[in-house]
């Protein structure tokens, strides 16, 4: 792997697992299982500069894999959820015409594993902002017989998501609103916040729960998750029930203090109330 000086990266070590079964009911219930690694590289890049990088396929399965390799423009809806379908393509934060794919399809065998490189270009006269663009891999059992290239019919399919983050634009964030919302575990705390800047910036801090007294209760790591840019999204930070002295929460109304670290001078610092009850 070879890296222009102007690209620092950070790439996420998570792998996913996708699942494929043979389309028509006659065949046998010959499955395979695929996993990429990583799901999500994030890259720091100048105007001009210049990365390859490798998103490695295993093919834990007991069949060959056919794998097809696709640039695609992405988007994540309110709760962070992507989107593929509907995405707006070649938007102002797309990066997917800098970026080229090899190999675009290959064939995996059983405990095999393959990779893929993508080879980004930052344009020269590219505006400071955060940039982002995805490797949508989709998958077939190899032995599955076609006639042309337009009948093949993928049947599953995982993602690495690519995230460029160009100059350094002002940080811009805000909480717009702060609310509990009841689960089947228990409570969430959801803060719904603002990205009015132009570049991705991601979520860390705490959620901590007072009591009556004042004490500390309960202590919650906010998740890490990405905000794009001029978006709006909800970051729920699940309520732990175990007290510090492990004995769980005790029924009651506890005050519930949110600090999000978004690389702003200041944090974003909100409060509510939380009710536990049995």
């Amino acid at each position: 792997m070879m890296n222009s000086p102007d690209i620092r990266s950070a790439v996420g070590a998570l792998v996913i697992a996708a699942t494929l079964v043979a389309a028509a009911p006659d065949e046998a219930a010959a499955q395979a299982s695929v996993e990429a690694s990583p799901l999500r590289v994030e890259l720091q890049a100048g105007p001009g500069s210049s990365t390859t990088q490798g998103v490695t396929l295993t093919n834990f399965g007991k069949e060959p894999v056919r794998v097809r390799a696709v640039l695609t423009d992405w988007d994540l809806t309110r709760d962070g959820t992507p989107q593929f379908e509907g995405a707006e393509i070649g938007g102002r934060y797309s990066a997917t015409a800098w970026v080229r794919v090899a190999p675009p399809e290959q064939v995996i065998d059983p405990g095999a594993t393959a990779t893929v490189r993508f080879n980004l270009t930052v344009p020269p006269e590219v505006d400071p902002g955060g940039y982002r663009t995805g490797i949508l891999f989709e998958f077939e059992p190899a032995s599955r017989v076609v006639a042309t290239r337009r009948e093949i019919s993928f049947k599953s399919r995982i993602a690495t998501l690519i995230y460029v983050n160009s100059g350094t634009p002002p940080v811009a964030t805000e909480l717009v609103d702060l609310r509990v919302r009841p689960t089947a575990a228990g409570v969430d705390v959801v803060a719904i916040i603002k990205n009015s800047g132009r570049r991705t910036v991601r979520t860390r801090g705490t959620l901590v729960l007072f009591d009556a007294s004042g004490a500390i209760a309960s202590e919650n790591t906010v998740p890490d998750v990405p905000l794009l840019p001029e978006s709006e999204r909800e970051l729920s930070v699940p309520v732990s029930v175990a007290s510090p002295k492990g004995t769980g929460l005790a029924p009651g109304i506890y005050r519930a203090e949110l600090k999000i670290d978004l690389g702003q001078p200041a944090l974003i610092v909100g409060e509510t109330s939380v009710q536990i009850s049995r």
